[in-house]
């Protein structure tokens, strides 16, 4: 693990393996070890820079709102200090939505963009609501709000069977900082509708959908992507596609990455 100074705040990440860039970027209450068991295979092959986004894993928070620029900006500032340049760019649920983001500002940079779980789509008005809902929950007690979200991420068939992963991201999600949570929500809230910023990504796009993922609007996510390049990849499980289809998404990322640099 390697760490950046960055607006007065420490930034963690780590960079495994040679060659060509493929940056993996986590979800909400998730952090760096999400992508355990698939770095050490994709960086076999390529140079794999894994990051704690704003107030996840390590990383501190910068303010009371981290905006989807505000973690593109920051993770901006760490490809930079290695001195990279071009990438195939892999995120997972809020870190799909900071990868759109990053696109949008730095779009000569993306090689390939990957939205695994994730939609460009803003909240709807409903799911706004639950934002602030779920603020207050948090300020009242985030342990509880952890212990509550973290399964619902998962098709409830799949409970039992990963009962034990899902305890340990439990387990790490209560190690943040409240506000680092808080500041999240709110930048999800927040955040643009980017469909247009998608179709003109000069690169492959791909999304990766849980046919069972409660937690993405599956529908209006497939229907913004009707007739342009954009591959669909559906699984047959939830929001924790990691976890839930690793095999099938290990096979996935490699044939798309591939492709990105062929």
């Amino acid at each position: 693990m390697e760490s950046l100074r960055y607006k007065n705040a420490d930034i963690y990440f780590s960079s495994h393996g040679k060659g060509r860039v493929v940056v993996l970027l986590h979800g909400f209450l998730e952090n760096i070890s999400m992508w355990d068991d698939i770095i050490p295979i994709l960086s076999q092959k390529y140079r794999v820079i894994s990051i704690d986004l704003l107030g996840h894993g390590k990383t501190e928070n910068i303010g009371y709102i981290h905006s989807m620029e505000d973690q593109a900006l920051m993770v901006k500032a760490v490809l930079d200090s290695l001195n990279l340049y071009r990438y195939v760019m892999i995120g997972h649920s809020m870190g799909g939505y900071v990868g759109l983001a990053f696109a949008q500002l730095f779009s000569s940079h993306i090689k390939g963009l990957c939205l695994m779980n994730s939609t460009p789509l803003t909240d709807s008005p409903e799911k706004k609501i639950n934002r602030d809902r779920a603020i207050e929950a948090v300020k009242q007690n985030y342990k509880t709000f952890v212990r509550m979200s973290v399964p619902n991420l998962f098709a409830p068939y799949n409970l039992m069977k990963y009962k034990d992963e899902v305890g340990v991201i439990i387990e790490q999600a209560l190690l943040m900082q409240p506000q680092g949570i808080i500041a999240s929500l709110e930048g999800m809230k927040l955040r643009k509708n980017r469909v247009e910023e998608l179709k003109k990504i000069n690169a492959p796009t791909q999304f990766i959908i849980g046919q069972n993922d409660g937690a993405i609007d599956i529908e209006s996510t497939l229907q913004s992507v009707e007739n342009t390049s954009t591959e669909i990849i559906i699984f047959p499980d939830g929001h924790m596609s990691h976890i839930e289809n690793k095999a099938e998404l290990i096979e996935t990322l490699h044939h798309f990455i591939r492709k990105c640099y062929q």
